[in-house]
Formats: C-alpha cells, sequence, structure tokens
C-alpha cells in the first residue's frame, strides 16, 4: 500500500505558525521602522533618533517605567504564589473541589469587567465603605481617600491578581492532572512530610516546567496591561502602556513616531520583567535546594493551609461581589451614599441603554463566534495532522502558541496598525478578526491539547483496522468523544476574544467597536449605569458559551453514561 505524503499534513501546522509568527513579526517591523524616524506615510523618509529623544523628554517616564515593571512583577509572583500555597495546602480535599467550581468560572471573566466591579467594590464610595458606614465610621459623604488610581498602583495590582490567579489555578490544576503526579503525594506522606512541605519538595520540582510559561505569560501582560491600568490604574502619571495608547491616537500624527519608540520601551520594560523574575526564579531554587534534601518534616503548616485558604477565599468572594455589583448598578437610578443598596430602580433605563448598545453586542458577538469557531478549527487540524505525523513537536508547538503571549501586546500592535493603515485594511472587521485570532488561537491550543493527548489511541486503531478512512476516524469517533473539550475550547476562545481591549482599539480604529472598548472608555467617566451594563454584556457572552458547553454533552450523551463526564 503506497503511502501518503507527509507534506499534505503539515500544512495546518505551518498555517498556524504564519498566522502565529507572521503578524508579530510585521508588527515589530512596523514599530521598529518608525521608532527610528523612519515613516514614509508623514513624510519621514529618513532614519533619525529624535522619536526616541522626544520619549526620553516625556515627564514623568521613568515613572511610568517603574509603575509597569513593580506592579506587573508583584501582581504576577503574589498570583502564584497565592495559587501554590492554596494547592500545597488542600489539593485532593473536599474544600479544594468545592473552590474548584468557583475558580474556573472566574476565568471566563474579561479583564475589563473585573476591573469595573472591584472598582465599584473598593471605591471610596463603594460597597464595602458603605457596609460599615455611618454605623461604624462615622461617614455620611464619601471619605476623601485615594483607593482608585492610587499613585502606588495598589488598586490595579490588585485587579490583576483577582484576575490572573484564576488562570495560573487552572494552568496548575492541567499540570496536577498528569500521570503519576497522585503518587507523588502518597510517596511523601508515607514518608512522614506533611502536605505542604510535600508539595513544595516532591511535586513542585515535577509540574513546574509545566505552568512556567503560563507564568510567563502572566508578567508579560501585567507588565503591559492596558484596560485594566486605565480603570484602576494611576494617572499622574499613568503607567507605560496606557500612555503609549494615549500617544499613538493623539492628534498630532508625529507623536506616533514617539509612540512607536515608546513601545519598544514597552517591550524592553516586559523583557527586564521577565529577566528579572527568571533571575529570581534561579535564586529561590538555589536558596531551596540545600533545604529540599534536609529531611525536615514541616509538620506545624497549619497556619500555611488556612492563610493560603482564607486569600483564596476573598479573591472569589471579591470577585462574585464585584459582579453581582455590575448587576446593582445597571439597574439602579439613585444610589446615594452611604445607602447599602439603591433608593430607586429603573428598568426601562437599563432596557434603553441595553437598545442602544445592540450594534455593540452584535460586533462584540460577531467576532466571538468567528474567532473562537477558527482557532478551534485550526488547532483540531493541527493535532490530527501532527498525530498523522507521528511528530514528537509538541514542545515546539506550545512554545509558539505562547509566542503571542509573552510578547506585550502593544509592542508589535502599533507597527501591525501602521501596516494594515498604509495596505487599507485598518478599520475593517476581517482586520481585527485577525488581531484576535493571534490571541485567541494560544488559548485554543492550550485548552484542547491535553484532552486531545490523553484520548485512548486505541479507539482509533480499532477503527483504522476495520478499514475506516481518517476522516471518518475524526468525525465519527475523536470529535464525538472530544465534545466537551471542543465545546469547552470553544467558550474559552469566545471569552478571549470579547476581552481583547487593545487589538480591538488599535485595529479597529475607533470603526470597529465592542462593547469592551466602550466600557472602558465610559468607566473614565461616563454614567455608571451604562458603564455597568456594558460589563454585564462583556460577561453575558462568556456564560452563554460555557453554558452551553456544559448543557450540550449532557444533552448528547444522557444515554451514554461513560460519556456523561470527561474522565
Amino acid at each position: 500500500m503506497a503511502t501518503q505524503p507527509k507534506a499534505v499534513p503539515a500544512i495546518p501546522i505551518i498555517l498556524v505558525s504564519v498566522l502565529l509568527a507572521g503578524p508579530v513579526l510585521a508588527g515589530l517591523a512596523g514599530t521598529i521602522l518608525p521608532a527610528f524616524g523612519y515613516l514614509p506615510a508623514l513624510g519621514h523618509n529618513s532614519f533619525s533618533l529624535e522619536p526616541v529623544r522626544h520619549l526620553f523628554q516625556q515627564p514623568g517616564l521613568l515613572t511610568s517605567v517603574w509603575l509597569s515593571i513593580a506592579t506587573g512583577l508583584t501582581a504576577s509572583v503574589a498570583s502564584l504564589a497565592i495559587v501554590l500555597l492554596f494547592v500545597a495546602g488542600w489539593s485532593g480535599t473536599a474544600a479544594f473541589r468545592r473552590l474548584t467550581r468557583f475558580l474556573s468560572p472566574l476565568l471566563s471573566v474579561p479583564h475589563a469587567a473585573a476591573a469595573i466591579g472591584l472598582a465599584f467594590l473598593i471605591a471610596p464610595s463603594g460597597f464595602l465603605v458603605r457596609l460599615v458606614s455611618p454605623w461604624a465610621t462615622g461617614w455620611t459623604r464619601p471619605p476623601d481617600v485615594l483607593i482608585l488610581n492610587d499613585p502606588f498602583g495598589i488598586a490595579m495590582t490588585m485587579g490583576l491578581v483577582a484576575k490572573e490567579v484564576p488562570f495560573l489555578f487552572l494552568m496548575t490544576l492541567a499540570a496536577l492532572n498528569r500521570p503519576h503526579v497522585q503518587e507523588y503525594f502518597k510517596a511523601g506522606a508515607s514518608l512522614g512530610y506533611g502536605r505542604v512541605a510535600t508539595f513544595f519538595k516532591i511535586v513542585l520540582p515535577q509540574i513546574y516546567p509545566l505552568i512556567r510559561l503560563p507564568v510567563l505569560a502572566v508578567v508579560a501582560y501585567a507588565t503591559s496591561v492596558v484596560d485594566v491600568a486605565a480603570i484602576l490604574g494611576p494617572t499622574t502619571p499613568a503607567p507605560l502602556a496606557p500612555r503609549l495608547v494615549s500617544w499613538m491616537n493623539d492628534p498630532d500624527l508625529t507623536k506616533r513616531l514617539m509612540a512607536s519608540a515608546g513601545a519598544l520601551l514597552q517591550l524592553a520594560v516586559s523583557t527586564t520583567a521577565l529577566a528579572t523574575y527568571l533571575a529570581g526564579e534561579r535564586l529561590v531554587a538555589s536558596a531551596s535546594r540545600r533545604r529540599l534534601v534536609t529531611g525536615h518534616r514541616h509538620l506545624r503548616e497549619r497556619a500555611a493551609r488556612y492563610g493560603g485558604l482564607l486569600v483564596m477565599v476573598l479573591i472569589i468572594v471579591a470577585m462574585i461581589l464585584s459582579l453581582l455589583l455590575l448587576g446593582i448598578w445597571s439597574a439602579a437610578r439613585s444610589w446615594w451614599f452611604p445607602s447599602v443598596l439603591p433608593q430607586a430602580w429603573n428598568v426601562m433605563q437599563m432596557t434603553d441603554t441595553l437598545g442602544m448598545s445592540l450594534g455593540l453586542l452584535g460586533t462584540t458577538v460577531a467576532l466571538a463566534c468567528a474567532s473562537a469557531f477558527v482557532a478551534t478549527a485550526l488547532t483540531l487540524w493541527v493535532l490530527e495532522a501532527r498525530d498523522h505525523r507521528k511528530s514528537t513537536s509538541s514542545r515546539r508547538l506550545k512554545t509558539l502558541a505562547f509566542l503571542p503571549l509573552l510578547l506585550p501586546q502593544i509592542s508589535f500592535l502599533f507597527g501591525l496598525q501602521l501596516l494594515f493603515l498604509s495596505a487599507d485594511f485598518s478599520g475593517t472587521f476581517s482586520a481585527v478578526l485577525l488581531a484576535h485570532l493571534v490571541f485567541v488561537l494560544p488559548y485554543a491550543f492550550l485548552a484542547l491539547s491535553d484532552p486531545w493527548a490523553r484520548l485512548d489511541p486505541r479507539f482509533a486503531k480499532a477503527a483504522a483496522s476495520i478499514g475506516a478512512s481518517r476522516a471518518r476516524i475524526f468525525w465519527q469517533i475523536r470529535l464525538p468523544l472530544l465534545l466537551r473539550p471542543v465545546l469547552v475550547t470553544l467558550a474559552v476562545a469566545a471569552a478571549v476574544s470579547v476581552g481583547q481591549y487593545l487589538p480591538t482599539l488599535m485595529i479597529g480604529a475607533g470603526r470597529v467597536a465592542t462593547v469592551t472598548t466602550e466600557s472602558v472608555a465610559l468607566a473614565s467617566g461616563g454614567s455608571r449605569q451604562a458603564t455597568a451594563l456594558l460589563a454585564l454584556l462583556q460577561l453575558g457572552i462568556p456564560l452563554a458559551g460555557f453554558t452551553l458547553a456544559a448543557l450540550l454533552p449532557a444533552l448528547l450523551h444522557r444515554n451514554r453514561a461513560a460519556m456523561r463526564l470527561e474522565r
């Protein structure tokens, strides 16, 4: 029997590689040239260091750089520490399983919606202050305390931690599902080690390489975030990334050259943060190496266990309260301080705002559905092709998938915007969809690659032995068996698309607007009711996706007991 050529199955791998690396490399090129004065579209036909010089003359630039590094690294390290301490103390317990049910849905909450809800919670006139006023504080007016937009970025750091903890937790949970990990816990217990000591001495060294890339992606994102910084971050001066966006959107077009130079500075800032984290990682590993082999059992770990549990519970409660406040504010007519609940409700105003937002909602849903479908289809195509070629390039593919997440978005989106403008492609639905795919596809690959790898290969071999074609094996065996993971991947991809603020803002050029871009714009000074409603609409799309992902397999597999829940 003649064998099929191997060139054909490589097409999806090449396509995905081009889709991930192509816009990034093209965008970096489009950023580097204007950063050094070359932008023929504006009449700059020679190279110059003038944009760099103008950049470093901007007031408060070093403060902006320091804020980006400090808040990003603090949020990333704090999120990782919370997740590891909670997993170490409670993995395998009933409390762990209960909290997992809350943490998993929180991953679908867009960053902007979470930041808006948190602002309603912790503001001087927010819900927490109202709960204790005036009976405990004596305040009949909001206290004159700078909580939101504080100069040290504390509120911004809290917002990033609240969103990154669910992501890192699910990445750690996936790593714990690998073979033999549970045996490590049993081995540690049999040697007399406590639960926390077993995790940090035996389990963590085994799973940390699996979560390192997600951690680095969190560092890169947290040091270059725009939407959370615009809502919760300092303003005098702001972190670097929001300032770059304002320069890029300035009516003075020559500031785009300076903004491009700033985008390269942002790349250097994120690279410095990543290098700092990796250096700290080596120092911690070196300092811990001797303690790992001392044989000390560390049985007094009650404080560590309950401390990790308390912080995790506080994060979950804060996120749930924030989301509930979005619902209350969206229907409130008047809510004067210090009342805990609104004095009057206005559902008609909510209905009117919703009617005016239908266009935004339609664009957001269309982008989310298109991005999710294309990203999931490409991921399935790549995984099928990789299995057919019996390729061992899983690590290279995973690294490539993380490439857009390891670079600050702003460092190549500026260049990509300029390239799209020169090609008369900017401001179109297709351009925004392409920009979304660059960030949606990595999450689709991460969500689906592990379930695909765990699929029992004997099903496909049995079908092939009776003459079934590759297409029939895929459509009638693999896809039905992977229905739940595929639907979850679609939901995750849609949620990621909904949360894309900067790609929509930059590539959409104001002509493609979504509920995310409008909610961030309103959060800086618009109506609280309209802001809350748009943030709720952000939540509604991912919630609908995850609800369908849970219900459809239950309905379709109701007569197949072994397929009701994924094993």
